[in-house]
């Protein structure tokens, strides 16, 4: 599969608000698993199952012990669409006016001919800003994302690499991301390009207790020049 990296073309909107969906939402699923394989929530799910069945049956115990990973699927379902909502109201909603109004950002689209005919199968944003206190300028990459067809293929170094090269053209001192812990893939990529882990916190679109309940923790990452 040929890949052609560019800039973002306003006829590419739907296509890639599309993807961003997609690519965000696939992680809802292995972030319940994650959450799950944690002792102390294994160990209440079996307590609930137990309690039902003591004090109702089988049918009681497999309805209690179904209430905590729902709950924790609500939650794990939550972080990630409610983050979607949250971003096609706002920047994904107007890619031109949010990303290409100005020089010191980009929105770059890998571009790929499936059977005869161009799809949008990656891409990566970066925003120019100025750092507290020196004053001076950075970039900040937002929504990389792969398509699940191009998968181990390449294609999200090629995207980074990108983006990075971008912020060094324009002049900036630094770049820096915030990924999730659950993302593994897309951690050990910036691990291998150099990027270094320099804050974790919990802050997302979602309550602090929905995020609390997954075990998602967010990662802030920075590659100085």
């Amino acid at each position: 599969m040929q890949l052609v990296i560019r800039q973002f073309r306003p006829s590419d909107g739907d296509a890639i608000r599309a993807l961003f969906a997609d690519g965000i939402q696939e992680h809802i699923n292995p972030s319940f698993t994650h959450a799950m394989r944690q002792p102390p929530y294994f160990v209440l799910t079996l307590l609930l199952g137990v309690a039902g069945y003591l004090l109702g049956g089988w049918l009681l115990a497999a309805c209690l012990a179904a209430v905590w990973p729902g709950l924790v699927y609500c939650c794990c379902y939550e972080l990630y669409a409610g983050f979607v909502r949250a971003r096609l109201r706002t920047d994904m909603r107007d890619i031109q006016r949010s990303y290409l109004s100005d020089p010191d950002n980009t929105f770059l689209v890998a571009e790929a001919e499936v059977n005869g005919r161009p799809r949008c199968m990656g891409m990566v944003a970066v925003e120019g800003k100025t750092e507290t206190g020196s004053g001076r300028r950075y970039g900040e990459l937002f929504r990389m994302i792969v398509s699940s067809e191009c998968r181990r293929a390449g294609l999200g170094t090629r995207l980074a690499h990108s983006a990075v090269d971008f912020c060094k053209e324009r002049g900036f001192f630094k770049v820096v991301l915030e990924t999730s812990s659950t993302q593994r893939s897309a951690v050990a990529l910036y691990y291998k390009m150099g990027f270094m882990l320099t804050h974790t916190h919990t802050d997302t679109e979602a309550p602090q207790w929905v995020t609390k309940l997954t075990k998602v923790t967010v990662l802030r990452m920075e590659k100085t020049f």
